[in-house]
């Protein structure tokens, strides 16, 4: 084995998919006995503390990016959150450049933190999105987007770079001299043959008040299910709990493990088409009804790509039925 680096791994904390798609990349580097730093916030943090309690951990400032009540407005309503972006950009630069002094770090890898890079150490950024889709607004997201990560020395594309991929056109330009590497789908979840718990398991994830809402609407359609149904919250709390509610069990969160058995033991998932969840439930093959989060045009896209391609259901949240 080469020589052990410190290494800082700095997850986006928006739902918890930056977090969780980050993990096989800790596996892989803790393996190697690389020193491991991880800097997030807010639940991506303290999901990532609870998988691995043994490495260390900084917490950075906040993003807080919040969606819009009203879909039509939601492209509108994430530009003028702008200004707080750069000032919590600015701020992570900063703390960066002490992190790097501090823990002597070597290599950096962002996924999705616009201030963690420094032109000190060889600076990574992962990212699905070379493409940013917003409506109407897409060619400047997409421009705004690359001003960033046109900073670092390789920007990773969790992907295959092929026909056979799953981000379609948001991960995959037709002409470019980027620096971009695509390193395979990353995902925690492994299939296995196990007998049938539950008829649906219902995945939330994706920022307030969207998941709110969106868990509003399923805990309404499952009092109808005729079978064994679950919800999983998507909330951190300090310690996993389940309540039962009729042919319902709730649970707030689960750990990576407990997440692999309940999707195993389902027949039918229901998710967002965030790009992790993408992942972790391709590899796993299960029979998916993708909702997309209103007024991300992203997940709608994401969502029709897959449906064409591998035959997954899509429905809309406000219209949304249980039924395959």
């Amino acid at each position: 084995m080469s020589q052990p680096k410190n290494i800082l791994i700095a997850p986006l904390n928006w739902g918890l998919g930056h977090a969780t798609r980050c993990i096989p990349i800790i596996q892989k580097y803790d393996r190697q006995g690389h020193r491991i730093i991880i800097a997030s916030d807010g639940a991506a943090l303290q999901l990532l503390q609870k998988e691995f309690p043994h490495l260390s951990f900084v917490s950075l400032p906040g993003y807080n990016i919040t969606y819009a009540s009203r879909p039509w407005y939601n492209s509108l309503h994430l530009l003028r959150q702008l200004p707080h972006i750069w000032q919590t950009m600015r701020a992570e630069q900063k703390q960066t450049a002490q992190l790097i002094d501090q823990y002597a770090i070597d290599f950096l890898i962002s996924d999705n933190r616009f201030g963690v890079y420094s032109k000190r150490v060889k600076s990574v950024y992962i990212t699905h999105q070379l493409r940013v889709m917003s409506g109407l607004w897409t060619f400047l997201t997409t421009f705004l987007h690359a001003r960033i990560y046109q900073k670092y020395d390789e920007i990773w594309v969790p992907d295959t770079a092929g026909n056979d991929n799953l981000s379609g056109k948001l991960g995959h330009l037709s002409q470019t001299d980027l620096p971009i590497k695509y390193i395979g789908i990353q995902t925690r979840m492994q299939p296995a043959k196990m007998p049938v718990k539950y008829e649906y398991l219902a995945v939330l994830s994706g920022p307030e008040p969207q998941r709110r809402l969106f868990e509003q609407i399923l805990l309404k359609e499952f009092e109808k299910a005729g079978n064994k149904v679950a919800l999983i919250q998507g909330k951190m709390a300090e310690t996993p709990t389940c309540i039962t509610r009729g042919m319902v069990d709730i649970y707030n969160y689960v750990t990576t493990e407990s997440l692999q058995n309940l999707l195993n033991r389902s027949d039918i998932i229901i998710a967002r088409s965030g790009y992790t969840s993408v992942m972790d439930l391709h590899a796993l093959r299960k029979k998916v009804i993708w909702v997309p989060t209103s007024g991300q045009p992203e997940q709608k896209y994401l969502a029709r790509y897959l449906a064409r391609k591998y035959g997954h259901k899509v429905q809309t949240q406000d219209n949304f039925k249980l039924e395959f």
